[in-house]
């Protein structure tokens, strides 16, 4: 399970250091994307395939499961680690989510998000601005 918000730097090379808690769960290999909100999600191989599938089912005659297949599957990378734990983002990866130096890595149970700090800060600003509101919509859905 992956949860917590980690600070890392990414080099000029486009490499960033995964938390050492977390690389265990993606020593069998991981996967980073496009995300949703500009930022980017990194699975472990075994939690991409799940979601490969899922994405693979959809309907190809419906524009939007189209369009949500091709955002997540072609940009999908296959990501190791180096001796220091660090995954190499390629170039429009880093390009989709704005990332610079500082950057974000959050945990989200089956997957985590890399952001750029800056929107990071802002997008979590909002939704705790929100917090009231969301948990209402979230109680109706049972949680």
């Amino acid at each position: 399970m992956f949860i917590g918000e980690y600070k890392h730097n990414l080099d000029d090379k486009g490499r960033l250091a995964v938390p050492a808690k977390f690389r265990s769960a993606l020593k069998g290999g991981a996967v980073v994307t496009r995300g949703l909100d500009n930022c980017l999600f990194l699975y472990s191989k075994k939690q991409w395939e799940k979601i490969a599938e899922k994405f693979a089912n959809l309907p190809i005659s419906q524009s939007k499961a189209r369009a949500f297949s091709r955002l997540m599957l072609a940009g999908a990378m296959d990501v190791d680690f180096d001796n220091q734990g660090r995954i190499n983002l390629p170039d429009y990866l880093i390009e989709f989510a704005s990332l610079e130096k500082k950057s974000v890595i959050a945990g989200l149970y089956d997957r985590l998000e890399i952001w750029n700090e800056e929107i990071w800060n802002k997008y979590k600003a909002g939704a705790e601005k929100e917090s009231s509101e969301i948990a209402e919509t979230l109680g109706d859905l049972g949680v």
